[in-house]
């Protein structure tokens, strides 16, 4: 089958399974109420057949039975002599044709001698009928069609039974009532009146009845023996517990025989009880307590059912072979477009916008998915067009970013060279800005020979804007330091040079501080930037060098900014920093704060200049975290 692409398989898959499930349904349902239909007549049948059977039957045992007790009601009412009981016996065979023989069991004590038996029997042969006195030899005491009667002094139908008469086998049932010695000892029982059935009679009756073509009547005992069947070699061997035994669910059908053999009327359906899958119908016989089961094989009464259902569901499966192969065709009709369009879409996708698309060969969805690709592709190649130049540019100005970077560390001081008699003097700077290019900067530079100019400071803002305002900031710094005698002075006139046309509205935070090398005096300006921490060699804790504040540069003309003093002895520090160390923050917005600068920094007060810086930076990392780097970190750090 050649491949249809996915959307090809599932509609295939669905309508297929959706097209079973309806078929299957649909024949199920069918079979499931033709049968039902079909039983309301087969029932109907069932009872009928079995109503007339047991009719026939019933009045075949009737007329039996009457007349033994007719028999017997003559026997008891008068008086005779052995030869005239024999008469008797025989005419009453003479007249009765649906008897088979018919015998007179006396009773032992009756005879004044309970070992003696006497017995005299009756019954047809080919030739006419036959006395036979071979019975008495026979301890009739012992069988059941005396014990039960004499037993109950009720009449009695026996359990069917082979007897061998005129040598043969014959199966009989005997119907057997006890008679009273009333012309001699009315309380004394004179014995047993047998009377004979032939059941081959019954069999021959039962068989006559038609049930469809390969069905049959059964006649079964009341302890389940079977008594008539189409198989002769169940007859009087089997019963229905033991067939019951040998069937695949032996408790199902002990259950049914018991069913069968409850007394009452009914139907139990799909049944192998009787040697055949069937239904059953079955019906008690009246005058005994045998019962009727009439047998429908379901292979024969369910046959046309089944032979329609076959054929319907051989033309469903037709139809449905016609409908895989139409939906099929259709699922191709789809497909081979989409798969042109999925090739021409991969080769666009490669960067082949010449890649040609297929032309729609019909006006439908697969045409306009055709048509919105090719609006698509040229799209594409112009947002491409575009993307390029606008990646050019930006890596035009990445790279011109760069070099400002680069161009904004080469302006800032690497190390202080050795001031001759000033060695001990020592400076560490460290930077990290947020952007490429940032607004912190650093500087330290000798004013003159024994004076040296510490500078840090944070411009307003941040990018290239910053980083030209700092350049201008730092050069205008460094510039007046030459004009100035203190930081005061200095700051002043660079916030009168930045304050002047500042449309930008930019402005800078500075701490300047200016050393005297002889006697260890800080004279320094704080212009609204960060307070210092002063780090004493004696041992104490590191504390910040506050002021009174004052403006940062560049809000506005012709301030005069104060200057303040400090004594550094050998061995103190001086830390300076920006805001972007105390206000880094973390994942939960936390700050980093002063108080943890503090706390870091006065277990550090051994540590050497050089690592100092680094330390501080790695315990701002740990302490942010993942969380990205908002603003530039500076630090410059002096060691007198």
């Amino acid at each position: 089958m050649p491949h249809w692409g996915g959307i090809g398989r599932r509609l295939l898959i669905v309508v297929m399974l959706c097209v079973t499930v309806v078929l299957s349904a649909s024949l199920g349902f069918y079979h499931h109420q033709a049968r039902q239909r079909l039983m309301r007549p087969v029932q109907a049948n069932a009872d009928h057949l079995s109503f007339a059977l047991v009719q026939r039957v019933g009045q075949f045992l009737v007329t039996a039975r009457r007349a033994t007790e007719t028999l017997a009601q003559a026997i008891e009412s008068g008086r005779f002599d052995e030869a005239e009981l024999e008469e008797l016996l025989r005419r009453s065979l003479l007249t009765s044709p649906e008897l088979f023989g018919v015998g007179l069991a006396l009773d032992p004590a009756g005879l004044g001698d309970a070992s003696q038996r006497s017995m005299m029997y009756f019954h047809r042969q080919a030739d006419g009928i036959r006395f036979t006195t071979e019975l008495d030899e026979d301890d009739y005491l012992v069988e059941d069609w005396y014990q039960i009667p004499y037993a109950l002094q009720e009449p009695e139908w026996s359990e069917p039974y082979y007897e061998d008469l005129a040598g043969r086998s014959q199966l009989i049932a005997t119907f057997s009532l006890p008679i009273a010695d009333t012309a001699h000892h009315p309380d004394r029982p004179l014995g047993i009146l047998a009377a004979d059935i032939d059941l081959d009679w019954l069999t021959r009756q039962v068989a006559k009845v038609a049930v469809l073509d390969t069905g049959f009547a059964v006649l079964i005992s009341r302890n389940g023996t079977i008594l008539t069947h189409p198989d002769a070699d169940l007859i009087m061997n089997e019963s229905l517990f033991s067939l019951a035994e040998l069937s695949e669910d032996p408790e199902l059908q002990r259950a049914q025989a018991h069913q069968l053999l409850s007394g009452g009327q009914g139907f139990i359906e799909h049944s192998p009880l009787l040697g055949v899958m069937a239904h059953i119908h079955y019906a008690p016989i009246a005058a005994s307590d045998w019962t009727l089961a009439i047998v429908f094989p379901e292979s024969e009464l369910f046959g046309d059912i089944d032979r329609l259902t076959l054929s319907a569901a051989g033309i469903g499966l037709i139809g449905l072979l016609v409908s895989l192969i139409a939906m099929a065709l259709v699922a191709r009709s789809i497909s081979r477009p989409l798969r042109a369009l999925v090739h021409s879409t991969g080769r666009i996708a490669q960067g082949d916008f010449e890649a040609p698309l297929p032309e729609p060969s019909h006006a439908d969805e697969v045409a306009d998915l055709t048509r919105s690709f090719a609006a698509m592709r040229i799209a594409l190649r112009r947002h491409l067009e575009q993307l390029q130049r606008a990646t050019a540019a930006r890596e035009r100005i990445e790279s011109e970013l760069a070099i400002a970077h680069d161009m904004q560390m080469s302006i800032l001081p690497k190390r202080l060279p050795p001031i001759p008699g000033h060695e001990g003097v020592r400076l560490e700077a460290r930077i990290l800005p947020a952007r490429e290019v940032g607004g912190d900067f650093y500087d330290f530079f000798l004013v003159d020979p024994n004076r040296l100019c510490l500078l840090i400071a944070d411009v307003s803002g941040k990018g290239v804007p910053a980083a030209l305002f700092m350049a201008m900031t730092k050069t205008l710094i460094k510039g007046s330091a030459r004009y100035g005698s203190d930081p005061g002075e200095i700051l002043s006139l660079v916030n009168d040079e930045l304050a002047a046309d500042n449309d930008s509205n930019m402005f800078v935070t500075v701490f300047c501080g200016i050393l005297d090398l002889e006697t260890g005096t800080l004279a320094y300006t704080n212009a609204g930037h960060n307070p210092p921490v002063l780090m004493r060699g004696a041992g104490e804790d590191p504390v910040l060098v506050r002021s009174a504040p004052q403006l940062m540069l560049g809000v506005m003309e012709g301030l005069t900014l104060r200057t303040d003093r400090l004594t550094l002895a050998p061995g103190d520090r001086l830390f300076l920093y920006t805001d972007g160390v105390t206000e880094a923050m973390n994942g939960r917005d936390e700050c980093y704060s002063e108080a943890r600068l503090l706390d870091l920094l006065s277990g550090l007060r051994t540590r050497p200049i050089d690592a100092l810086g680094g330390t501080v930076l790695e315990d701002i990392r740990d302490f942010v975290g993942e969380t990205p780097q908002s603003d530039d970190i500076t630090i410059l750090i002096c060691e007198c």
